[in-house]
């Protein structure tokens, strides 16, 4: 059984103060609906686990009926960080679960085909993620003012979600990272703590995550447009 966790318990202050990017209309419906329905309708998934804030549950009560969703789910709260709503997440889904696909709730247009084919991977290689090859040139630069050095972008790709795992695997390896007291940016970081290969999985559709204002034309204009 695979199941898959959308993280809908931060605030992303970078879309600026008393805006809740998930719950941004965009297309007609909330940010996290579109992603929500994305799961909802894909047929390998057979359970969700929505992470959220303390006292957010009966506005995603709503918002679930709104949207029309099928398939069974649950909420549980987040935590400080990412990291441990993540954690919160996979101490929820059901004890028959083998396969946990990670969701960040504001990425609302995550195609069917990449949500399959990371399942797939994660299946094979105990890890996997959507990403995609960098094709702007990159420079490192320490001070944030002046350039180091340019990176050897061949090598560099973009990471997005979802992020699929079995479960085993995410589970020992965020237990990991707690245990050291680490902070990770995503959860295939975690992976690279214990030594686990993660699978890339090519996106080749754009998976914009709503992160500041200036995204919102273009993710709305894909939402418009089938993406």
């Amino acid at each position: 059984m695979n199941a898959a966790v959308l993280v809908a318990a931060g605030r992303g202050t970078r879309m600026g103060p008393n805006v809740d990017k998930i719950f941004l209309e965009l297309a007609g419906s909330p940010v996290v609906a579109h992603t929500w329905r994305r799961f909802d309708a894909c047929p390998e998934i057979h359970e969700i686990v929505v992470v959220v804030r303390s006292g957010m549950e009966s506005a995603f009560e709503e918002l679930a009926r709104l949207a029309g969703v099928k398939k069974p789910f649950r909420f549980t709260i987040g935590g400080k960080e990412r990291q441990d709503s993540v954690w919160n997440g996979l101490q929820a889904v059901s004890s028959g679960v083998e396969i946990v696909a990670i969701q960040d709730a504001a990425r609302p247009c995550t195609s069917l085909r990449v949500i399959v084919a990371a399942l797939a991977a994660a299946r094979r290689t105990g890890a996997a993620v959507a990403a995609q090859a960098i094709t702007d040139t990159i420079k490192e630069s320490g001070d944030g003012r002046m350039v180091d050095r340019t990176m050897d972008r061949s090598k560099l790709w973009a990471v997005q979600t979802p992020q699929v795992f079995r479960l085993e695997i995410i589970r020992r390896a965020l237990e990991e990272v707690r245990l050291r007291g680490l902070v990770v940016t995503d959860d295939t970081a975690a992976c690279e703590v214990i030594g686990q290969p993660v699978e890339l999985v090519s996106s080749p559709e754009p998976n914009p995550k709503v992160t500041r204002p200036e995204d919102i034309p273009f993710i709305e204009w894909l939402l418009k447009n089938g993406c």
